[in-house]
Formats: C-alpha cells, structure tokens, sequence
C-alpha cells in the first residue's frame, strides 16, 4: 500500500512537470486542430506509467521514459491515420511522418530538448493569440500546458470550475477552427503578447507559493517550473524583456522565503514570525540581480513595483525594521499602473501597520461591492483583522468564518480558526 503511494505520488510529480512539454510537442505533431488528441496521448502514457512502474519499479530515467511512451503512442496514432484527414500532413517536416522510412527518425528530432523547449514557449505565445480573451488564454495555459486541476484555475481566476470549463472548450474550439501555429512570434508582436505569458507564469508561481492542493500548503514543483520558464524567456533574445527580468526577480525573492512559513507541525507562519536566518541568501542575491538588469528601457511595469516592495521585506533584518513608507510608496505607483482591487486590498495591510485599524477599514471601503473579492478568502480575513484591531470582536469571527468557508487550504483554515480560538479565550 506504502509503495503504491509512493509511485503515484512520484508519477504525479513528474506528470505535473514534463505534462505541458509533451502536451506541447504532441501539438506540434499532430495541429492545434487536435489538442485533445494530444492531451489524450500524454494521458496514455501517464496511466502506463502508473501501471508500469507498480510491477518494475520506478525507472532510472522517469522523464525519458515518459517521453518515451508519448513518442511510441504518437506513432501509433500517426500509422493509423496516415491516409485520414485527421492529421494535416502537407508541412515538408510533418511528410516525412508518413513514411515507414523516415518516421521513427523525424519523430526523434521533435523529442529533442532543444525543441521542446521551443515548442513550448511556441505554444505558449500561440495561446495568447490577439483574437483570444486574455483570461481564456491563460486559463487554457494553465490547463493545458502547464497541468493544473481545472479548480486550481478557478481559483486563480476567483471564479467557478463550469466556468473555467467553458472557457477551455472555447478556446479549444477557436484552436481548431483557426489552426494556429504554435511558434515564438516575430519580435514585433512580442510585447503585445508578452504580459499574457507572463501573467500566467505568475499565476502559476503563485499556486505553488499558496496552493489550493490538501496536502502542501508550498509546492516546490510548480516554483521551479515558473522560474524555469521565466529563465526559459530570458534566454532567448526576443524574449529579453525589462518585465521578464522584473517577474523572475519577484519570484526569486518570493521564492527565499518558502522556507520559513510553514512551522514544524505544518503550522501557517506570518511574515512577522517568520525564521529569517532560514531566508535563502542566493535567491535574494539572484532577485537584486535580475531587479538591476529589469531597469533598461522605458517601461515601468507592475512586476517591476512588486518586486521593489518584496526586496524592501527581504532587505530588512528584521520585521521591525521594514520600511512600509517606502512600501507605501510603491503601492500608491502600482496603483497608477493597475488599479486592481487584490492590489488595494494588500495596500491597506500596509495602511494598517502604517496609520492603524480605522484608516485601512477606510482604505477598504472602495473595493467592498466587489463581487469577485466577495468569494476570496483573504479579503474576509483581512477585514476580520482589522475589526479585531478595532475589538469589534462578533463583527472579527463572522469575517474569519466566511474566510474558512472559501478556502480549501486546510493550512489556511487552521490558521484562520486560530484567530477565532484567540478571540474566544
């Protein structure tokens, strides 16, 4: 019982890292007109694996035999419907495939590293295609490429699973009808592509930094995955950007303090208790570094304001000595750039600790007929802290407790049922 935990639990991992690459390369294979096809076909060699390695043992080489499996069922697929309209085979690379003489050879180059890579970030950049809505696009990359549950999409989106599920047949249908090339775009529709891709990289950092999943408040592998397709952009010159420098210095002093939030017993730690010796210097010396290299250029983006306000808490050797004026600062500027109502929820956490309790319920009250900020956990139990300032006590619990009923994070619940258990003592 022990074993077969542990080989799932393995399978699952891998699947959650190399999905998206061979969803990506499957979709190269097979046209953006077969999407499913292609999820279908990752699907298979994720269930082999599961059967496979049960009786075997876990392979030496996962990833490769992973792969592996995809290629030999993308065979398959490609003997049986060869002279089918199911497949466009018209593209001289893609010919090469309907021949016994060639196909094995062909289907080899798709599988190298080099393309992969490519083909990915191809796929990702033909997501966010002009005629998409931005938040279809990024849900479908989300989904698709980069493995996510389709709750942990809604929940990135503040919204339902039916609705992240039309969205994704939507778009599937748009891919097919259109049959968009999954390439990297010329370097003059870069920029009018780029804060789609980035958005979703960040929304990815972010479900590994506070995840919906039950069991691990931090996922590591979905981190690693954002910053190793942030690295991904920066190492191609087209995708060289001032903001991609920006967002991977966020990420990295993020990423530093992973360590110091959760407590031995799984306990959810605040910034204000937080282990800071436990801080990874190396992600911070990185994050400054990618922060100087973010300064090029004219454009002053939200991920270059956000990454200012998380050195300023990575610089400071203690919580006492934080600069929030500076903080503050940077906040009212990121406002200027998007007056987003989860950015005015976070500035009154520093106008509560700046100018007290009365003046972040006011700072609050713009944003209180948001519908969407209605189904977010962390704005009930930011309101619930700040009438616990105010020792309106009643008003404190009955926030606490609507942040509890809509958040799956049993991390989250502890804590915030930790906040009523102080009030009540």
């Amino acid at each position: 019982m022990e074993e077969n935990r542990h080989i799932n639990n393995t399978v699952n991992h891998i699947f959650r890292q190399e999905s998206g690459k061979m969803v990506a390369v499957l979709i190269k294979i097979f046209g953006t007109e077969n999407i499913e096809l292609a999820e279908d076909v990752v699907q298979d060699a994720l269930i082999k694996a599961l059967e496979t390695w049960k009786y075997r043992g876990i392979p030496d080489n996962p990833k490769a035999w992973l792969y592996k499996t995809a290629r030999n069922r993308a065979i398959d697929v490609i003997r049986r419907n060869k002279y089918s309209k199911l497949i466009d085979f018209s593209d001289p690379e893609k010919q090469l495939l309907t021949s016994s003489y060639t196909l094995s050879a062909t289907m080899d180059k798709f599988w190298k590293e080099d393309n992969i890579k490519d083909d990915f970030l191809g796929m990702m950049f033909a997501c966010c295609h002009p005629k998409i809505s931005q938040e279809n696009q990024i849900t479908f990359i989300l989904k698709s490429l980069c493995g996510f549950s389709t709750k942990e999409v809604a929940k990135s989106f503040l919204t339902s699973e039916d609705t992240i599920s039309k969205r994704l047949y939507r778009t599937k249908e748009y891919f097919r009808k259109n049959k968009i090339r999954p390439v990297i775009p010329d370097s003059n529709k870069i920029e009018e592509r780029i804060h789609t891709v980035l958005s979703t990289i960040y929304l990815m950092f972010n479900e590994g930094y506070n995840s919906t999943h039950d069991d691990d408040l931090i996922r590591k592998d979905l981190i690693s995955q954002a910053i190793f397709l942030c690295k991904s952009l920066l190492s191609t010159k087209k995708t060289e950007l001032p903001e991609v420098y920006a967002l991977m210095a966020l990420m990295c002093f993020h990423a530093a303090r992973i360590e110091s939030r959760i407590s031995k017993t799984g306990d959810l730690i605040l910034l204000d208790r937080q282990d800071r010796s436990q801080w990874n210097l190396a992600l911070i010396h990185s994050g400054r570094i990618n922060l100087n290299k973010s300064s090029f250029g004219d454009r002053l983006t939200s991920y270059h304001l956000e990454a200012a306000i998380a050195y300023e808490h990575c610089k400071a050797k203690q919580y006492e000595g934080t600069n929030w004026g500076k903080i503050l600062e940077y906040y009212n500027l990121l406002l200027k750039i998007n007056h987003d109502p989860i950015i005015v929820l976070n500035r009154c956490l520093v106008v509560l600790k700046l100018e007290g309790p009365k003046k972040a319920l006011q700072a609050i009250e713009e944003i209180k007929d948001d519908k969407q900020l209605q189904k977010y956990y962390l704005y009930h139990s930011i309101i619930g802290e700040i009438y616990m300032q105010i020792e309106k006590l009643d008003t404190a619990i009955i926030c606490f407790q609507k942040a509890i009923k809509l958040t799956q994070s049993k991390h989250e619940k502890r804590f915030l049922q930790s906040k009523i258990d102080q009030i009540c003592l």
